[in-house]
């Protein structure tokens, strides 16, 4: 693969699978971080992550090949004087990653993405103070960890990020094998950190009120949901859980979920209007003629899936 580099700002745990990624991909990655030693223990780190992948069999070139593709830097105008896209992977806080994106919006260049690692704040609050022209160039780029084994990544504009800042974002990312799911407005957490927070809150009530300890819940999750949600998620899993659809699995569970919500002092109902819109989606996707094709196709992958489960436990 060809292509501009990609500057990386920070060696820490998720540089380092940032940097993996894109020289995996074929792509130049060059690493900054603010002393010799951090880029060490980042050296370090991508040299272990790549054994791992070639003994799995998930490398297609020899790990020292892979390595060439990245460089270390304590010069940011050295990491990022070619870049594409910069992707910042600062520690999370704001005041420090504005000032991050800042500089190295004043070293890279003009045409540069510029792209925050952060797993909650909107890029709106990074943008704040930032030039004009740097803010439209300016969104999140928050990917699940560690990215060259998860392949979603959310990419989040601000009101002010411009479009073609979007579209270039998810370009790149998807020519490195991720699959970008652009929000179509900013909001807390986004949603892959929201989707997990309701997991963690409801499993934290449950060991709180005495149902089950952390342990439990891990394997309810571990050999049940999370199991299932490999193959498929949540709104194909209800889909294909109820012969007629999610609309059917609505009629037949909604009252129940939403007490199960009161409870914990939720209102979120699923209103007939909301259900609607979803089954239409879903029907988009699956004619309920095809119904007990994809159950069987479910059930395959998850039967091919278990041995490898099993070994694990």
């Amino acid at each position: 693969m060809t292509g501009r580099p990609v500057a990386i700002v920070g060696s820490g745990a998720i540089g380092v699978a940032f940097a993996v990624l894109f020289a995996r991909a074929g792509r130049t990655a060059e690493v900054f971080d603010i002393d010799d030693a951090a880029l060490d223990r980042g050296r370090a780190d991508v040299e272990a992550r790549l054994r791992l992948l070639a003994d799995a069999g998930l490398l297609a070139e020899d790990p020292a090949v892979v390595a060439a593709r990245i460089g270390w830097h304590t010069d940011a105008a050295a990491a990022a004087h070619d870049a594409e896209l910069v992707q910042e992977c600062a520690p999370e806080r704001a005041d420090l990653k504005r000032e991050v994106l800042a500089r190295f919006a004043a070293v890279a260049p003009a045409d540069a993405v510029l792209a925050s690692s952060t797993s909650a704040i909107q890029p709106s609050v990074l943008a704040e103070g930032l030039a004009p022209e740097v803010a439209a160039r300016l969104v999140v780029g928050h990917p699940g960890n560690p990215p060259y084994l998860l392949p979603v990544i959310e990419v989040v504009p601000s009101p002010v990020t411009a479009s073609p800042t979007v579209d270039r974002a998810a370009g790149i990312y998807r020519s490195v094998g991720l699959r970008p799911v652009v929000l179509r407005r900013e909001i807390e957490g986004f949603v892959f950190n929201r989707l997990q927070g309701a997991l963690l809150r409801e499993a934290y009530c449950l060991v709180r009120d005495g149902i089950v300890d952390a342990a439990d819940v891990d394997e309810v999750v571990r050999s049940g949901l999370g199991r299932r949600w490999s193959i498929i998620g949540p709104f194909e899993t209800s889909d294909l859980n109820v012969r007629g659809g999610i609309a059917a699995h609505a009629e037949r569970m909604g009252e129940s979920y939403a007490r199960m919500g009161a409870e914990r002092g939720q209102h979120d109902p699923w209103t007939p209007e909301l259900v609607a819109r979803v089954a239409a989606e879903r029907r988009a996707a699956l004619p309920l003629e095809d119904w007990d094709a994809r159950v069987r196709w479910r059930d395959a992958r998850l039967m091919a899936l278990t041995p490898l489960w099993d070994s694990a436990d």
